[in-house]
């Protein structure tokens, strides 16, 4: 199988843009039929060949990233911290594809060529190189089979180095930091990681380095969090002498001019990666037993774990120990430690371990705690039954499930005998065990041809994936060595061979070389089978492993959110985890969990239907609004929202000022955003939905999904002539546009306060001169081709006809930009007044049986709601503001007789995407007459305040409805189910 990628994502999109914009203004490359002399647009002719050229100033680059971070509603950059730019995306959502995209659009967008992308690890190195390899052809078919070459560097091929520099197709080099890292540590160093800075007679006497600083490379740093993290790293970052470096990364440490963030509230609010559930195994502490676990070992002193009694309680508790410690007075005078001594610390690295009375303790193990293979052979069964529960459901559907455990020590999957031979540890053990049990629940046998066939070759089914010496033997590592490497590879390579359903391997145990940079798509259970002591590995760390959305045997995305949940065996409680886990993105990330600060707002805006604009309400207009937050006592002196506004939020009462009335719904779903939680469910709350046959086959229901459940077909219907009309018109009455001026300016200083430093003010200003057009005219028709997908002919017919092709002349950048608008909003015009619906015929329908065969699963307390009037015994919903209470009034509201959330299989189709509206019911007005609805519920009821891709989409739908004759009414954008009520019975 291979995997497909999806070339319209918009977060990606948004992304990418963010980036190619920050250098709006540069010369736009010209046409690739376009046959040029001497140096073509972002190109540089070199002494060693061809590089990057750079035609912006400081200042209009700074413009640019503050216009990027306003839209995208983050922190306003108030100069450039050098040419550095981040970009936060959260781990799962295709960040290593949006950085490889971005090569390719800034090439053809600017003519950038040469892009060096530095990496933290080998490990992450190969990664990148495999990303490269299977998304060839996809970038291929996107970018007119533009020739992209790429290589991974390697001191002895140094002629790759030279060839990077000379070719004029776009070049890629892959390099870890280590390459040319160390020899900042040691200039004299005489090994390979110091080729590339010294002089080569393969290169003419040039060091390898000379050749790649020519080219001003724009550089792209894949996880900087672990790449320039001294002082010699940074060095070594910029004896590249990029054009600008660009951060991709989901953890940040350090954020220069950051224009795009996807943080992980963002990426689980909007379904962009799997659900997470939690399914909390633990075990009651038992007191009865002297227990010791040794935490980590220092110089002369250890943490060890005990049960230490405080005001009469005991609690399981971190102490540290010196040689000669009396364990009774440290457990607090416990009887069962009594005449225990600490006779021996050892901190030598790899032998660090303790002597208790005797008995030596290595960091992670523990005495007295033999209720912990029982808890961990039970996490281990609980994962092998949701592992057969989710092929169950998705093996139908050609989903591969995988199953993922991270272990304490490889010993306990694999040991060897005194001989030397591999035997199985103790979790190989107890996994086949238990797999061979639950393999005969009557309920898995579809699972599988023949049940005795399975069981007698369990072993095949698992695998572990270790560091091992040079001999072969497997061994503890830390993740970061040249055997973690190997394997890393060897999972990499076998990714897709992973994901097929002709290969038996479901189940991988891992150390600690699966830690970063390896995720598969189709891991939907992580279990933890280790402690946080020695071998710890970040919570966010080993759920980023399986946050990634499922794919199919055809290598397609699957989009059901019912189908990607990951599921967690944690050996700690539900509201530990999400505590923790909520602590580590805090730590890792800078998200701070209900922080509200001035930029907060900048990028809200709402859509302006006469003019086809959005409105953004800004910078400054965010900081008046966070201001009158902290004043209004919503948010406190650290930025913090407090209870009064999540209760405000709760209870729809926020009122706020009148200035604010255009963009109060896209203010209030930001808020609601910053108050809630991170979405993690807790799997213990878990229930299988039941279908609810009485309200299925009753004559309401099945008189309403008569009415709505014909499929249609739309066509686009407009003269293309009137578009070229218009356009030509807009474009003809756009303001002017001027050659770029030369503007002088004076300002005279009025006094210098101790407050606010040197005041002043200006007294006047004026234009100098015009600077003559000097540069290449890009290809406009093709330029502008790309940005509205019209043909070459229309696009010409438009220019031919707006006579201000003069205009083009003097500005071409702004010319296109401005036309690209206006062209682009008249045909949005157009095809709104243009679709047409058409019913396909009575066959071509929903079928109600859908309904037996959707599997649905409900979190009590959480996203579902008791129902006794809908189709299953659950009625589940996203938002509690909005849908929870719609639901609650149906079900307590005696006109409503029936009603249904609308499942995600119940599409329509439009041409700005599928649109799968929210409820559908049937309301009886009086008592007596039966009314059919379907019902869109949205924050607003305004439609200025909706997106224009929401608000075309519930346009198209009520088209949809007129189309198939249901006489049934469409209601939305509604935001209160009293008021929708009201609007019935009126």
């Amino acid at each position: 199988m291979k995997l497909k990628f999806i070339s319209d994502l918009a977060y990606q999109r948004r992304a990418i843009d963010s980036v190619v914009n920050i250098f709006k203004g540069q010369p736009l490359k010209q046409s690739n039929f376009t046959v040029s002399y001497g140096e073509g647009a972002g190109m540089l002719q070199t002494d060693l060949g061809v590089g990057n050229r750079l035609d912006l100033t400081g200042e209009e680059i700074l413009k640019n990233v503050q216009g990027i971070q306003v839209e995208n509603g983050l922190a306003r950059s108030d100069m450039l911290d050098g040419m550095n730019f981040t970009v936060e995306m959260e781990t799962g959502t295709g960040k290593t594809y949006v950085y490889l995209r971005t090569i390719f659009e800034l090439n053809r967008k600017y003519g950038f060529s040469k892009f060096v992308i530095v990496v933290p690890s080998v490990a992450i190195r190969e990664g990148v190189h495999k990303s490269l390899e299977v998304t060839k052809q996809h970038f291929a078919e996107l970018y007119d089979r533009t020739p992209l070459e790429y290589f991974v560097y390697d001191s002895d091929k140094l002629d790759q180095v030279r060839n990077f520099a000379t070719a004029t197709a776009i070049q890629v080099m892959i390099i870890n930091i280590d390459a040319f890292r160390k020899s900042f540590d040691d200039p004299d160093r005489e090994d390979k990681s110091n080729l590339i800075h010294r002089a080569n007679d393969r290169m003419n006497g040039y060091r390898p380095i000379e050749f790649i600083q020519q080219t001003n490379p724009i550089t792209i740093i894949d996880e900087p969090q672990s790449v320039d993290t001294t002082p010699k790293s940074k060095e070594a970052i910029s004896s590249l002498r990029p054009l600008c470096t660009l951060r991709f990364s989901a953890t940040h440490v350090e954020k220069y001019n950051m224009v795009y963030r996807l943080d992980a509230v963002d990426a689980y609010n909007e379904k962009l990666v799997k659900k997470i559930e939690v399914m909390s195994v633990r075990s009651e502490e038992d007191h009865n037993l002297p227990y010791m676990k040794l935490i980590e070992v220092k110089p002369g002193k250890a943490k060890l774990e005990l049960d230490v009694e405080t005001r009469g309680k005991v609690k399981r508790t971190a102490k540290t120990v010196k040689n000669g410690d009396d364990l009774f007075d440290v457990s607090g005078g416990r009887e069962l430690y009594r005449n225990l001594f600490v006779e021996q610390i050892d901190w030598t690295e790899g032998s660090e371990s303790i002597e208790v009375n005797g008995n030596r303790l290595a960091v992670g193990e523990a005495i007295g705690a033999h209720g912990e293979d029982n808890l961990k052979r039970y996490q281990i069964r609980k994962t092998i039954e949701e592992h057969l529960d989710k092929e169950l459901q998705l093996k139908p559907k050609g989903i591969k499930v995988l199953s993922l455990f991270f272990i304490d020590k490889v010993a306990n999957y694999r040991d060897y005998d005194r001989n030397g031979n591999p035997v199985p540890g103790i979790y190989a053990e107890i996994f086949e065990e238990e797999y061979r049990k639950l393999i005969r629940k009557p309920k898995y046998r579809g699972l599988f041809e023949d049940i005795d066939e399975e069981s007698a070759q369990a072993a095949r089914i698992h695998n572990g994936y270790f560091a091992q010496d040079k001999k072969g033997v497997l061994k503890d590592t830390k993740g970061n060595t040249a055997a973690d490497t190997d394997v890393y590879s060897l999972i990499m390579k076998e990714k897709e061979r992973l994901l097929s359903l002709d290969e038996p391997l479901r189940f991988i145990f891992s150390h600690s070389a699966l830690r970063e940079g390896w995720d598969n798509p189709n891991v939907f259970q992580i279990c933890t089978l280790k402690d946080t002591a020695g071998t710890y590995v970040s919570r966010r760390q080993e759920i980023g492993r399986g946050l990634r959305l499922a794919v199919n045997q055809s290598g397609e995305r699957v989009d059901d959110y019912n189908i990607n949940t990951l599921t967690v065996m944690a050996n700690e409680s539900y509201e530990e985890f999400v505590a923790n886990l909520q602590k580590e993105m805090e730590e890792q990330t800078g998200i701070v969990f209900g922080k509200i600060e001035a930029h907060t707002f900048a990028k809200l805006g709402y859509f302006n239907p006469e003019t086809d604009e959005l409105l953004a309400l800004g910078y400054d207009k965010s900081a008046e609004l966070y201001a009158w937050l902290k004043a209004a006592g919503y948010v406190d002196r650290k930025d913090k929202a407090t209870g009064s506004l999540k209760e405000a939020m709760e209870t729809g009462e926020l009122p706020l000022p009148d200035e604010f009335a255009p963009w109060s719904s896209a203010i209030l779903r930001e808020l609601n955003h910053v108050v809630n939680r991170l979405p993690i469910k807790d799997a213990a709350k878990k229930r299988k939905v039941k279908l609810n046959k009485a309200i299925l086959d009753s004559a309401e229901f099945l008189e309403l999904w008569d009415k709505i459940k014909y499929k249609t077909v739309y066509s686009v219907e407009f003269d293309s002539s009137e578009l070229i009309e218009k356009a030509a018109a807009g474009i003809s009455s756009m303001p002017k546009i001027d050659r770029v001026r030369i503007i002088s300016r004076k300002d005279r200083i009025s006094g210098i306060d101790r407050l606010s430093g040197v005041e002043g003010s200006m007294t006047s200003e004026r234009v100098e001169d015009h600077i003559a057009p000097g540069h290449v005219l890009p290809d406009i028709i093709t330029e502008l081709q790309n940005r509205t997908n019209l043909t070459r002919k229309t696009v010409v017919r438009i220019l031919a006809s707006c006579g201000r092709l003069d205009d083009f002349k003097n500005n071409p950048q702004r010319f296109i930009e401005e036309a690209s608008k206006i062209i682009q909003r008249e045909m949005r015009l157009l095809l709104a007044d243009g679709v047409r619906y058409h019913k396909i015929g009575d066959g071509a329908c929903y079928a109600v049986e859908l309904f037996k065969s959707e599997e649905l699963l409900a979190y009590l307390n959480d996203n579902a709601l008791p129902s006794r009037k809908s189709p299953f015994d659950y009625v589940l919903y996203d938002s509690y503001t909005i849908e929870a209470k719609f639901a609650e009034r149906f079900e307590n509201d005696p006109d409503v007789k029936v009603y249904v959330k609308l499942p995600g299989w119940f599409k329509i189709d439009t041409p700005v995407g599928n649109y799968n509206p929210d409820w559908a019911a049937v309301i009886t007005k009086d008592g007596v007459e039966k009314l059919y609805f379907v019902i869109e519920t949205k924050g607003t009821t305004i439609e200025s305040g909706l997106r224009p891709e929401e608000l075309a989409k519930i346009k198209f739908a009520k088209k949809h409805f007129e189309a198939i004759d249901a006489r049934i009414a469409f209601a939305g954008p509604e935001s209160d189910v009293n008021e929708f009520m009201l609007k019935v019975n009126g």
